[in-house]
């Protein structure tokens, strides 16, 4: 008999993820909450649409435990914390079975510490069934607020978060998000998305949630980051950071590891690509004047 092979279907996948991640993480006393897609309760989410990874806000002291588990089962590191995002808040495994999961070690737009805004979002939590397993989620207000916060991280803003979440929500809705809006210490990120962002000029993260909201090029957003650093120690490494080259990035972009010639090759072509980008900028500025 020949073998054959059975396509699964991605929102059958997806949830099996979940699973398998929840599975792991009850075995080794690991919290963790699970945020977006299958997890979202199904009055924000108006269509059937799980999106295309699994992804979890795990307690700041259990990633390491979280990590060092998931190695041991067959998750392959696919981006790091480092050169993930330009906020380093997720890492990204993938599984031959169950595809791609994100890994957040905090919540970007949060500006409450980690430790502390994962105590809160996890002081109130539910539990959902997903193929099987009971996993932890926020609680309905939490998962809005959490939409809305990603939801300012897109250049067009996601076209089914904030009409369910945020335009379409109640009074009494409305009240509940903001309040856990001022304890989360979010109010920037949350302007990116909602509007009104221009009230926060004067604060250290404002450019850099214009930038990540509205578009911008790579050496603006760097030098938001450089600002957005919450004291002298974290803006020294974001400098010293910003000349590597995002191997992570090479490595997709090739298919494959890069080797350390082609690294060295690209360390070198990317202070041309800021020259010109920074060069096209200027002629659209001066083209718009």
């Amino acid at each position: 008999m020949n073998g054959s092979q059975v396509s699964v279907p991605l929102s059958v996948r997806l949830r099996l993820g979940h699973a398998a991640v929840q599975h792991l993480a009850d075995q080794i006393g690991v919290d963790l909450l699970h945020i977006k897609g299958a997890a979202v309760d199904p009055s924000l989410r108006p269509s059937t649409s799980f999106g295309s990874d699994v992804d979890v806000l795990v307690r700041p002291d259990h990633v390491a435990r979280l990590d060092r588990t998931l190695r041991d089962h067959g998750w392959r590191l696919y981006s790091t914390f480092e050169f993930g995002s330009p906020f380093g808040h997720a890492q990204t495994y993938t599984h031959d079975a169950f595809g791609y999961v994100d890994i957040h070690r905090f919540f970007p737009g949060i500006r409450l510490a980690p430790g502390p805004a994962f105590d809160r979002l996890w002081s109130d939590r539910g539990v959902v069934d997903i193929a099987g397993v009971g996993c932890a989620v926020p609680s309905v207000p939490a998962q809005a607020t959490l939409l809305i916060l990603n939801a300012a991280r897109s250049s067009r803003v996601h076209q089914w978060d904030l009409p369910a979440v945020w335009n379409d929500a109640t009074d009494e809705h409305r009240a509940e998000i903001e309040a856990l809006i001022a304890e989360l210490d979010a109010p920037v990120a949350f302007a990116a998305a909602t509007g009104g962002l221009e009230r926060y000029r004067g604060e250290r993260d404002y450019r850099l949630w214009k930038v990540i909201s509205e578009g911008g090029s790579r050496s603006a957003e760097w030098r938001a980051r450089v600002r957005a650093a919450p004291n002298l120690i974290a803006a020294a490494a974001v400098v010293a950071r910003a000349p590597l080259v995002n191997v992570d990035h090479l490595a997709h972009r090739l298919g494959r590891r890069p080797t350390r010639l082609e690294i060295v090759a690209e360390f070198f072509v990317r202070p041309a690509r800021a020259i010109g980008e920074a060069w096209r900028a200027l002629r659209r500025r001066g083209a718009s004047g």
